[in-house]
Parts: C-alpha cells; structure tokens; sequence
C-alpha cells in the first residue's frame, strides 16, 4: 500500500478552499492507496514515512517563499517529493519568465523592479503591476497610463515587504478570450479551461480578486498545446514533472504567450473536469510506486 501525502495549508482568511482535495483522497483511498492531507508547515511530520509527497494546495507559500523552499528543500532529502524541490525554487520566483523567453517561448513582455530598483512604467498603454513571487493574484492591480501614484504606492508596498514588482502590459485579448489553462499530468495533456478576466479597473491591489471567473471547459488548439509544450520543454534541467498547468493568454498579433508557468501548486480544476480524476490517481499511484 502506497502512502501518499497531498500537501496544503492552514486555511485562513485569503486562503481559498481546495475542492479537488477531497476528490483525490477519497479516489487515492479507493484505489488502494494510503493518502492522507497534510499541512506543509505542520510541526512534528515525517515526510520520510511517505512514499511520496505531492504539493497540492500550499496556498499561502507566497507570503513565506524563503521558508516554503526551505521545506521543499528537506522534504525532497527525505523522499520523493513532486514536483522537484529545484522544479520548486525556479517556479516561485516569476523571473522565470524572463529565462522562457530568452529560450524563445512566447511570453507576456515582463520588467521586473527588486527592492532598491526604479521602476518603470508604460505612458501609452494599460498595465498590470505584481509581485515576482504571488498567487491568486494577491498584490495585483491593473493600471490605466496617466497619474502614477497609487502604482507607486503600490511598488513600494511589495518592496517593503521583499518583493520583487513585474510590470507588464495589460494584454486587452483577455477581455475578449479570456486566459487558458492547459494542464498536464504524468507528462500529458490532461484537460484545459478558461477563465475570464480578474483583473478589474480600479480595484486595489491589497483587495482580494476572484482567482477563476467564469471557469469553463476549454478544447485547446493546435498553437496553444505548441506553446504550452515549448514551455515546459524550457525547463531548465529538462525534469521530470509530476503536474504542469500552463496559463496563455492571446497577445496583440493573436497568437497564445504564456501569461504564468505554474510548477508548483496548481489547481486542477477537477471539479470542472471529473473524467480527469482517474488519470490523475493511476499518475500519482505510478510515481509512488505503486
């Protein structure tokens, strides 16, 4: 019987709820399997005891990013961990998108301002303002060209906090096509969704923004799975990755970028997509070993 941990968080206030993590414990329990749902900041866990550990719904990382890779780090010492602890370390970090595009992925134009760095805006477009290392779109906003204040505010709010800014422009495609999720599982395709626009005019950045709108079934095409697979083929190291979902969105030519690589805590949407479950269980049940 494989042990298996699915790892979340503690819930809280900005933490959403995780509607797959009862799908998969009952459809693990069924298959044979001994899974169980664990904190990653749990005191007292002996990872070593699992067969492997699968990262599930650590929602809250981003606001402990040193702390959560410190865990990665041991947990992967003392069993499988998926995905990777160096899979982990390169994805929190959103400067990945800069790698991508230098191995020539398509990807939304992206500056980035460490604590300490000007920052510079766009004077002719919308733009969106957020952390190198977020999730859910916390600290997010999106901004029209003219007065700066508030964007400034806003820099120097992450900066206190050891935040690195991305500004990026607002790709208006969104508010047309919305953004796609193509998510892979055990090296393949497993489905693909999308979701509308989050980001609204005029709401804060320290507000908290609904991650999915509008979640619906998607048939990727052929351009978007071509993008989707340059990217993750880009990963430094060539890894082997348990789970992938590849956030595109269309830029001003139309053709897919790659908005967000998520390697490390990625909703499946599997409440969306429920024939997906039994693919996911006989994937994580083969890297257990199971």
């Amino acid at each position: 019987m494989a042990r298996i941990a699915l790892v979340t968080c503690r819930p809280g206030p900005e933490v959403s709820t995780d509607r797959d993590l009862p799908v998969l414990l009952e459809a693990l329990t069924r298959a044979g399997a001994e899974a169980v749902a664990v904190e990653w900041d749990r005191a007292g866990v002996d990872w070593g005891a699992f067969d492997l550990v699968v990262i599930r719904s650590t929602w809250d990382y981003s606001w402990r990013v040193a702390e959560f890779t410190a865990w990665a780090e041991a947990c992967g010492k003392a069993t499988r961990l998926a995905n990777p602890p160096d899979v982990v370390r390169w994805n929190v970090d959103k400067r990945y998108l800069g790698e991508l595009a230098a191995a020539g992925v398509p990807v939304v134009p992206t500056r980035y301002a460490a604590p300490g760095e000007e920052v510079e805006f766009p004077a002719d477009r919308e733009y969106v303002v957020k952390p190198a290392s977020g999730a859910g779109a916390r600290f997010a906003a999106r901004y029209a060209p003219g007065p700066r204040d508030t964007a400034v505010r806003h820099v120097r709010r992450m900066h206190a906090e050891g935040l690195t800014a991305m500004v990026q422009p607002y790709v208006t495609g969104i508010d047309v096509s919305g953004e796609r999720a193509l998510q892979f599982f055990g090296g393949r395709l497993l489905h693909a969704s999308r979701k509308g626009a989050v980001l609204a005019h005029g709401t804060a950045y320290d507000e908290r923004k609904a991650a999915h709108p509008g979640l619906e079934v998607w048939q990727p095409t052929d351009a978007e799975l071509a993008v989707a697979r340059r990217a993750l083929a880009a990963v430094p190291g060539a890894p082997e990755l348990l789970y992938a979902r590849v956030d595109l969105v269309e830029g001003e030519d139309g053709r897919p970028r790659v908005m967000e690589l998520e390697l490390v805590e990625p909703n499946l949407f599997l409440f969306l997509h429920p024939a997906s479950v039994p693919r996911v269980v006989a994937a994580v049940l083969a890297a257990a070993g199971g």
